[in-house]
């Protein structure tokens, strides 16, 4: 298939897909100077943790996100481990797409280190797509002393690949008429979706590249891999048309903690306590109450239980939070002799506030459906 001919390519859309590099490292170094040019691991050091982000410094060691930090200090001994601070990162994202509103207010973010920019018509009085680009990342590096990636293209799947193309502190554009060219060479790994045991799936077929992919057709795809082969053949021939939603539902809120030792289920009430509290503070925070609490477990070995409770009257206190998860403790049906590593709380179901508060009159002799 020609570039002319890429289903989507001159949708007329631009978007900007804009991440910041290495962020919660990168804000710890650039906050003591100390860090800097160092292997900064952002996480707890033990058995029990994990690396929440790894500096380009320590990313040359093989250390990555979501990482045990025993193998994160195995793979690199000099590491210097730093608690993160998750109230500072929230604050410096919220600077970041201060500067984003500048330029566009369709702006749809993923994450707090990277977001989707619509800049179709909205440009901060920039003639072009890539100048917006260009020009965000230059005030992040100017404003706030950080660094930022971006990905230009005419949708969302283009543009963030584009943005790990050219990492970090880099730009990729990729163009209408350049589609194939940027796309074909890519290996599969690099496609959403794509983890390791779809990878080997498709390794079993021969299938490594995008190239590869566009070799078939879209129904043999889906002879081999079901739902996946028709995702792959979209994606493979650079087809994305979802729009950038300023305005993302969100869906639910919780908190997880992955305890010092395992533990046995009538000794997890403390813990559960503590993370109703932290999902209270988020959902209060962003404004939110849900009808829905879940309590989720994690066995010591590895085996994820999910017990949850829908209920009429949404809960008006991190006390009725706590309540209603600990009292799902009675539904877990595991053996006396199961012992536990991760206790969560969460809520789903999720209204406003205000909606709670008016409701709630109407449905006080509900408790649980």
């Amino acid at each position: 298939m020609s570039d002319s001919t890429v289903p989507g390519a001159h949708s007329g859309r631009r978007i900007v897909h804009i991440d910041m590099d290495a962020f919660y490292a990168s804000v710890e170094q650039r906050d003591n100077p100390q860090l800097r040019g160092r292997p900064v691991v952002v996480g707890g050091r033990g058995a029990r943790s994990v690396v929440a982000a790894a500096s380009y410094e320590a990313r040359q060691f093989g250390v990555r996100s979501a990482m045990p930090s025993t193998r994160a200090e195995r793979l690199c001994p000099d590491a210097v481990f730093v608690a993160p601070d998750f109230a500072r990162y929230r604050a410096v994202s919220q600077q970041v797409r201060a500067i984003f509103a500048r330029y566009t207010p369709i702006i749809e973010p993923l994450s707090l280190d990277e977001a989707y920019l619509d800049v179709t018509t909205h440009r901060g009085g920039l003639e072009t797509a890539t100048e917006v680009a260009e020009a965000i990342r230059s005030a992040i590096r100017n404003e706030l002393h950080l660094t930022a990636s971006a990905g230009v293209a005419t949708n969302k799947l283009l543009a963030k690949l584009a943005s790990d193309a050219n990492k970090p502190d880099g730009i990729c554009v990729v163009r209408p008429q350049a589609v194939d060219r940027f796309l074909l060479p890519l290996p599969l790994r690099y496609l959403p979706g794509v983890g390791p045991k779809t990878q080997q799936r498709l390794d079993a077929l021969g299938l490594q590249t995008v190239a590869d992919v566009r070799a078939h057709s879209e129904a043999q795809l889906i002879e081999w891999l079901g739902r996946t082969g028709e995702r792959l053949f979209q994606q493979a021939h650079g087809i994305d048309e979802r729009p950038v939603q300023a305005e993302r539902v969100r869906k639910s809120v919780s908190a997880e903690d992955t305890l010092a030792d395992d533990l046995p289920l009538e000794a997890l009430a403390p813990h559960i306590n503590a993370m109703a509290e932290k999902t209270w503070r988020a959902a209060q925070r962003g404004g939110y109450n849900g009808r829905t609490v879940i309590l989720k477990l994690k066995t010591a070995d590895f085996r994820i239980l999910s017990r949850h409770a829908s209920l009429g009257t949404p809960p008006d206190s991190a006390r009725a939070l706590a309540d209603c998860a600990t009292a799902l403790l009675d539904r877990v049906g595991m053996p006396a002799a199961t012992r536990f590593r991760l206790v969560g709380v969460g809520m789903t179901n999720l209204q406003t506030t205000a909606a709670s508060d008016a409701e709630a009159e109407v449905e006080q002799h509900r408790l649980f459906d």
